[in-house]
């Protein structure tokens, strides 16, 4: 056997594994990838069963129509929360007639402490159009699961608490999916005027 005829053997076999190969890698490609999503779009965000700082129970459909905005936060945070919050009543704010019926989703992650009556007495300093949510402890770690976020209970000194948290900004469009992380560190009047591009 002549060293050519080696090789022509040797290359069917090897041909024919990778086109295997090839044709393996394309099938699970296709097989894994989310049907639910549009191509390119980040897994970001899904269903959601809470209750409104009014008492009333809210699923993430409730918010579909508009795009809108969702900050993970808690009521006894002591500088980020309040700075977030203030900064999204002043973009909201900004958005004047054209954006009154966009609404920005306070999601609490401390849900031991934040029941809808202090997520209410919280919010009534901010604008009107941010909604605090609040549930189970389960209903609420699905949610940060959900959006790819995080929150986990530190121990303090004098024996209380506090949250460590996503402090990120999501900015979702009138169908709930996700568009991207909104920028809060400009003036209200840009920010509202991305808001405004997606209505």
């Amino acid at each position: 056997m002549t060293l050519s005829d080696r090789t022509r053997r040797l290359a069917i076999p090897l041909a024919a594994f990778l086109l295997g190969l090839l044709m393996l890698g394309v099938t699970a490609v296709v097989t894994l990838t989310p049907a639910s999503r549009p191509a390119g779009s980040a897994n970001v965000g899904g269903p959601f069963t809470l209750v409104d700082q009014d008492g009333r129970a809210v699923t993430d459909r409730s918010f579909l129509g508009q795009p809108h905005l969702v900050f993970f936060g808690f009521t006894h945070c002591p500088d980020i929360c309040p700075t977030k919050l203030f900064e999204l009543s002043e973009a909201l704010r900004a958005t004047g007639e054209k954006g009154r019926g966009l609404k920005a989703l306070f999601i609490t992650v401390d849900p031991e402490r934040d029941k809808p009556e202090a997520l209410k007495s919280y919010l009534s300093s901010f604008d009107d159009r941010i909604v605090g949510l609040t549930g189970t402890l389960e209903a609420i770690e699905a949610t940060v699961r959900a959006y790819r976020g995080f929150a986990r209970k530190v121990p303090t000194k004098d024996g209380d608490y506090t949250m460590e948290h996503t402090a990120l900004v999501y900015l979702m469009d009138k169908s709930g999916r996700f568009i991207g992380s909104f920028n809060l560190n400009r003036p209200p009047q840009e920010a509202a005027q991305e808001l405004l591009r997606h209505v």
